[in-house]
């Protein structure tokens, strides 16, 4: 008899194993000393991990061009948050291509040394955040959280996790913590032209948006620092190709006969982005590599 309740005692225990792993774990801490990005990913068990980014991109601030007052935003938001001090959550809008998301991982790299680390994070995974902010809350590090190429479609779930962590939560924000976004779109959510039967009269002509309205601005609005980019105009535009020939080992000669190609290049694309001119001094460079 003893035999028999020992062995279903075994069965038991067995079994709640298989189902204590197959549960979600809270998120683990992972050694901070391998990486200064991380990226948080969802397994198909449910669990959430942060992974470390082994290769990093080598932008620098000084690589990115025609950007300048941008870059003096972001880069003195920045500084204060590495400093202790107070420091916004920003979103990056505007035109694609013209270094948005570049902005940001030329920020890590000229900051890393003075403790500032960054956290990837998809749009799906942003219900998870507070697991994120529960790790990350007593280290002595300066942590980004972001997200690229951010919009949500209405009902979305992570729009409202975002909101809560923003500034819509009972807790207080995490001082070493910010959230940086980038998005093609000023306040992340489709904006429809039906939208705007929602905007109310008053009798002295006055004009107040509606509910939809203020719903769909009212995520943006808990950035404290928005950066908008502008399309680049054709001479800017050839700046950065002539930036990217250059960093890629052209010399002068080089670079003034390969204008006329870009611009070319650009009218093919539609565009005259940086994402467009990178491209193009790859492909040049690839065609034309500069003799040995």
């Amino acid at each position: 008899m003893n035999e028999t309740f020992e062995r279903l005692l075994a069965r038991a225990e067995q079994l709640m194993t298989r189902i204590e792993s197959a549960l979600p774990q809270p998120l683990a801490a992972p050694d901070w000393a391998r990486a200064v990005a991380w990226r948080y990913r969802k397994r198909s068990s449910g669990h959430g991990v942060l992974e470390p980014v082994r290769h990093l991109a080598t932008l620098g601030l000084a690589d990115l061009k025609e950007i300048d007052p941008q870059k003096e935003k972001i880069e003195r938001n920045t500084l204060q948050f590495i400093q202790g001090k107070p420091a916004n959550n920003v979103l990056l809008t505007g035109a694609r291509g013209t270094g948005k998301s570049s902005l940001i991982k030329a920020i890590l790299n000229t900051y890393a040394a003075q403790g500032l680390r960054l956290i990837e994070v998809d749009k799906a995974d942003l219900t998870d955040l507070p697991d994120i902010v529960e790790v990350v809350a007593d280290r002595p590090e300066r942590f980004i959280v972001f997200c690229d190429d951010l919009s949500f479609e209405d009902g979305e779930p992570a729009y409202k996790a975002l909101k809560s962590i923003l500034d819509g939560s009972i807790a207080a924000p995490t001082p070493n913590l910010l959230v940086y976004a980038t998005s093609n779109r000023r306040h992340l959510l489709p904006e429809y032209m039906k939208d705007n039967l929602s905007y109310s009269h008053t009798d002295d002509g006055e004009v107040h948006p509606g509910e939809v309205i203020e719903e769909k601005i009212s995520l943006s609005e808990r950035f404290g620092l928005w950066v908008s980019f502008y399309p680049f105009s054709q001479d800017e535009y050839l700046t950065i190709v002539g930036q990217w020939l250059q960093s890629l080992g052209a010399n002068t000669a080089m670079v003034e006969a390969a204008r006329p190609l870009a611009l070319i290049w650009a009218l093919e694309r539609g565009s005259r982005s940086g994402r467009v001119a990178y491209q193009f001094a790859q492909d040049f460079m690839g065609r034309y590599p500069v003799a040995t």
